[in-house]
């Protein structure tokens, strides 16, 4: 009998789920179908020519991109990464003790070699 109710109760979950699904479609569906109701239509030739960043696309489609643009990206990416590992350690640091402080320094220590492998090879240097 207890089984029987633990079953029930697990299929009413799935109903409530699967009714709230069904409701999110229907409201993507009404949306758009307002969407399509409502706004104003005026095809011309202008607005299915080829648009890029509003200047008129012009020579060929190869361009080379310089590699340092990548490299800052990746760098910011990787110091932001840190951040976010940094900031609430630090809210915490008390509550850790002395091991997750050496653990911590460890980090900080790795992406300080990797940062000063990357000044001395010159990858910083913008030319």
């Amino acid at each position: 009998m207890a089984s029987s109710r633990l079953v029930g109760a697990a299929l009413s979950e799935y109903l409530v789920f699967g009714v709230l699904l069904l409701v999110g479609f229907a409201f993507v569906a009404a949306a758009m179908t307002a969407n399509r109701l409502l706004r104003p239509s005026a095809p011309s030739p202008g607005k299915g020519a080829v648009y890029e960043c509003g200047v008129d696309p012009v020579g060929g489609d190869w361009a080379q991109v310089q590699i340092r643009y990548y490299v800052y990206a990746y760098l910011f990416v990787l110091f932001a990464v840190e951040a976010v590992f940094l900031f609430p350690w630090a809210a915490v640091f008390r509550d850790f003790g002395p091991a997750a402080a050496a653990e911590m320094g460890l980090f900080v220590g790795v992406l300080a070699l990797g940062l000063a492998y990357a000044w001395r090879k010159g990858v910083l240097r913008w030319r």
